[in-house]
């Protein structure tokens, strides 16, 4: 996979895209990441991208010049025009595992990083192709949400995590929250692990561990449970968590 990300500050990506598990990707060919200057597509000698909205108001609004230049630059690379080319920006639709996965499915990302009080709208309508958000809040840029959706498409693809991947049973990878884990000592401070776990009997830990999985997504995030098929096996669970709730409260 090639990730471009058109930005104001490529400095900003140095120490994230760095480290870790992005940068074993990187060095190991499983994704390519481009960090594309959009100051370097201005068309005046002082770089600026940015201009007074039209109709007045507080604030500076990035141009359409640079932002088309800097695509257009990108669509000369690649050969062809990029296919899916994402604004980074509060409107957007919230991010998500399901967008992810849809996400690192595609050989090319564009990911635009906005900035001042907005982009010129004639970008959103001649070059975006989807719209993306991070969470209800403001940031001063798009950098920040970019750096997210890279590490959270980058895991995803295929051999970067490695053979092993645990990347199916992770929180909302399947819908649900992911189970309680555990490893050594057996015994912290008198803060045991559960039997189950040490028992060796993989079928039961298989049903403990789906068990909790839908009690903590039950407890902190009950909405995902509409969202998920459930199976005759976790409506029996459900409903054991469920008489096992109202005994507590008998109690």
């Amino acid at each position: 996979m090639r990730i471009d990300i058109l930005t104001l500050f490529p400095e900003m990506f140095a120490g994230p895209f760095s480290t870790s598990i992005i940068k074993r990707a990187v060095d190991r060919g499983l994704v390519e990441i481009n960090l594309v200057n959009v100051r370097d597509f201005s068309a005046n000698r002082h770089h600026t991208v940015d201009d007074a909205p039209y109709g007045g108001g507080a604030g500076m609004v990035m141009g359409p010049e640079a932002l088309f230049g800097a695509v257009e630059y990108v669509a000369g690379q690649l050969g062809t025009s990029p296919r899916r080319v994402v604004l980074m920006c509060p409107q957007g639709r919230p991010f998500s595992q399901e967008i992810a996965a849809d996400m690192a499915r595609e050989k090319n990302l564009v990911l635009i990083c906005g900035h001042y009080e907005g982009i010129d709208e004639r970008v959103r309508e001649n070059l975006v192709a989807d719209e993306i958000s991070i969470g209800d809040y403001v940031l001063t840029g798009g950098e920040l949400p970019a750096m997210v959706v890279v590490d959270a498409v980058t895991r995803l693809i295929p051999g970067v995590l490695g053979e092993s991947s645990s990347a199916e049973e992770e929180s909302f990878a399947a819908g649900l929250l992911e189970y309680p884990q555990y490893t050594r000592p057996r015994d912290f401070r008198g803060m045991t692990v559960p039997d189950v776990l040490l028992s060796g009997h993989h079928e039961e830990i298989r049903k403990w561990r789906r068990k909790q999985s839908l009690l903590r997504t039950l407890e902190r995030r009950p909405e995902q449970l509409y969202k998920v098929e459930l199976t005759e096996e976790d409506r029996k669970l459900l409903k054991e968590i469920y008489e096992g709730l109202r005994g507590l409260r008998l109690d």
